[in-house]
């Protein structure tokens, strides 16, 4: 396939450009400077050179904290910008694939979110995240929106590695344990979409490595794997209050992906020993 890759430098980005090359597939990969997706005049010219079977659409404005405060930078580019990606590749008759999240959800469902539950978003990040979702739902025909959560990998800035880095450094920490989630290997999410995208099996997915944790006991894996020896704390999320709001609950089902047939992620606590492994921490 020809897949255009949005955001390419970044965590995801990088391992789903990596992976799909790898599986032979001819990627363009697009960071920043190659396509300014707030720019649809830009969008429509690459992706109208290009030809595209399908697009990757990484690209985000993921700082949730700053995006408090910067309303209008968080929507340009997750509303407006995935606005562009989408009439785009109608034009051109590619499939879009957006990569969205957990924060679509308010956090508060006492069990695990299903594709198709009420949306509630309680920070901008969330809410720009659903409006991304609702104009690709809405522009494309033949879309995949892919919730995921919890994210790391070899690129960029992540739990994992800050985790590593202080239990280097420290001698005990505090992390909170009243927030529950799925962590997702990029690797891992590459993966998924690369065998998700060759099917028609449009719709909404959640897609993250199986089982769940808290931040409090995902630390204690990190350290564990990586044989490091600082004390852990457990602690509140009210004990270390930021501008947006965390979910309590981030757990999302993977309903699409069993009804559909699809290979489903392995266990996080899996993935942390394979990333740990292949990037020889300690």
């Amino acid at each position: 396939m020809k897949l255009l890759v949005t955001g390419a430098n970044g965590q995801l980005g990088k391992d789903v450009v990596r992976i799909f090359t790898e599986k032979g597939h001819d990627v363009l990969a697009c960071s920043r400077n190659e396509l300014d997706i707030t720019d649809q005049r830009q969008c429509e010219s690459v992706i109208h050179t290009y030809q595209p079977h399908a697009i990757i659409h990484c690209a985000a404005y993921t700082a949730v904290d700053a995006a408090e405060t910067d309303e209008d930078g968080a929507y340009l580019v997750n509303a407006a910008g995935s606005r562009n990606i989408a009439v785009a590749a109608e034009k051109v008759g590619a499939k879009v694939c957006y990569i969205s999240t957990d924060y679509v959800f308010d956090g508060n469902s006492p069990t695990a979110y299903r594709e198709y539950d009420n949306t509630d978003p309680q920070t901008v990040y969330g809410k720009s995240k659903r409006a991304g979702e609702h104009h690709v739902q809405t522009l494309s025909s033949k879309y995949y929106i892919v919730r995921t959560s919890w994210v790391y990998g070899a690129h960029g800035n992540n739990f994992v590695k800050t985790m590593l880095k202080l239990g280097a450094e420290k001698s005990s920490l505090q992390v909170v344990h009243d927030q529950v989630g799925s962590p997702t290997y990029t690797v891992d999410l590459a993966h998924f979409l690369e065998e998700l995208v060759q099917t028609e099996y449009y719709g909404i997915y959640h897609a993250s490595n199986t089982e769940s944790c808290s931040w409090y006991e995902f630390a204690q894996a990190i350290f564990e794997e990586a044989g490091l020896k600082a004390e852990l704390l457990p602690c509140t999320t009210d004990q270390f209050p930021r501008p947006a709001p965390r979910p309590c609950n981030s757990v999302m089902e993977h309903l699409s992906i069993r009804t559909n047939g699809l290979r489903d992620l392995r266990p996080w606590r899996d993935a942390l020993k394979e990333f740990i492994k292949v990037n020889k921490i300690r």
